[in-house]
């Protein structure tokens, strides 16, 4: 039996437009729920599409235990303008992302772990570093010193600041002697979680002194990236050069984690490294 014309346009108008999305990395159709449900991993290939930072909160900190701290906005010292002026572009990331900076900073719980977390948010102008995620990762070091609690720091970033020049770059200089403070005056753990990116000055500064550098599978790591380097040295690189996989391999990252397995992982290696 046909259905008649005008169910067929019932029936067309109830279903959702985006039930079906294509994963950038392999090209595959995927069903758009069960992509969500498995943490924006695609089922066809495993690669893990970026996280906003709520989304990441979501999947790693127990819920209503996270307390954002050390609050702070962004302030163009320089006067700084190319396309178009910096404090448009602060203006506008912080208008898309509902965030003031491209870090936050907190405490809350990790399977009941009291920890100090930090998360970057990527779609923050690249989630680079400048004055205030400088600040606010130094605070960060510095309290759970003050109260001997762990440190989590997930990370997605592609570097220093241009818009903010010499400033951003003496954000490494800080944020490293922020770890070496906590490390000698704090017997807790620091661990990393390097998303995709993980590059430039924040690669070159705090992410790889954690206690545990944690990868998500695929992630591109490093300092200059491929395509910079290539043109430098005039050499192919070798296949999957600074993914996660490679550096794995050399002994850069301790762990590759699935996402879905990430929360569990971190609160037992800050028992492990705690006891």
């Amino acid at each position: 039996m046909f259905e008649s014309t005008e169910n067929k346009r019932l029936f067309k108008g109830k279903v959702p437009p985006d039930l079906w999305m294509k994963c950038p990395e392999c090209g595959e159709i995927v069903y758009k729920p069960d992509f969500l449900k498995n943490f924006k991993v695609c089922p066809k290939c495993n690669y893990h599409h970026r996280l906003s930072w709520k989304e990441w909160l979501e999947l790693l900190v127990d819920k209503e235990t996270f307390e954002e701290k050390f609050k702070m906005k962004p302030v163009d010292v320089l006067g700084f303008k190319d396309i178009l002026p910096y404090e448009s572009r602060i203006k506008a990331s912080q208008e898309t992302t509902g965030v003031e900076e491209a870090i936050i900073t907190g405490k809350g719980k990790i399977n009941g772990w009291e920890c100090f977390i930090g998360i970057f948010e990527f779609s923050f102008m690249g989630g680079s570093m400048g004055i205030v995620v400088g600040e606010k990762i130094a605070n960060l070091f510095e309290n759970a010193v003050i109260e001997k609690l762990s440190v989590l720091l997930v990370i997605s970033s592609g570097g220093a600041r241009m818009q903010e020049g010499m400033f951003s770059l003496m954000q490494m200089a800080k944020t490293v002697a922020a770890v070496s403070y906590f490390k000698k005056n704090c017997k807790k753990p620091y661990i990393s979680v390097l998303s995709d990116p993980t590059t430039g000055g924040v690669a070159a500064s705090f992410a790889f002194l954690a206690d545990i550098v944690i990868a998500e599978p695929k992630s591109l790591i490093g300092f200059a990236g491929p395509r910079v380097i290539e043109q430098t040295i005039g050499e192919s690189l070798p296949p999957g050069f600074q993914k996660s996989e490679f550096l794995l391999e050399k002994g850069m990252v301790d762990l590759i984690s699935e996402r879905k397995e990430l929360k569990n992982k971190i609160s037992k290696l800050f028992h492990l490294l705690t006891k």
